[in-house]
């Protein structure tokens, strides 16, 4: 299974994407509006230079209050982020994601943002896939 057949599987290849000078308060506006996770923070909307999630804006506001919420996206952002390519066997990013304790990567071909998968769209489509075994299974067991 690769991320390829993930995102098709998603329907849409939507990226929310806020330019770096966004105020997080105006990100978590999208993020409930939208009821997503995280946006993909771009100066372009094409490629990924940071993302910020809820959990980011939440422990930020436990540790400084909702003063946070005046700050630009860049300065909270985490700017450092693992991608993967449409090519990727899902397996391989859910140990990544596990390992790095994030739940959001960016699917990038050729230097541009092509969709975004979520620790939940991969274990989504596991399951469908374990099913699919499973009946596949219980078929040649049962002669049919």
């Amino acid at each position: 299974m690769t991320v390829a057949k993930i995102l098709m599987s998603k329907g849409s290849a939507e990226v929310v994407t806020v330019p770096p000078g966004t105020l997080v308060s105006e990100v978590a506006r999208i993020l409930s509006e939208k009821r997503i996770g995280t946006v993909v923070v771009s100066k372009n909307g094409r490629t990924a230079d940071g993302i910020l999630s809820e959990r980011d804006i939440v422990r930020e506001i436990g540790r400084r209050g909702q003063t946070c919420l005046s700050d630009r996206v860049e300065d909270m952002m985490t700017s450092n982020i693992t991608t993967c390519g449409k090519a990727d066997r899902a397996d391989e990013v859910l140990a990544t994601m596990t390992n790095g304790r994030f739940r959001h990567m960016p699917v990038v071909e050729d230097g541009e943002m092509v969709g975004l998968i979520t620790i939940g769209d991969v274990v989504k489509y596991r399951l469908s896939e374990l099913a699919m075994e499973k009946d596949a299974l219980e078929g040649m067991i049962m002669g049919f």
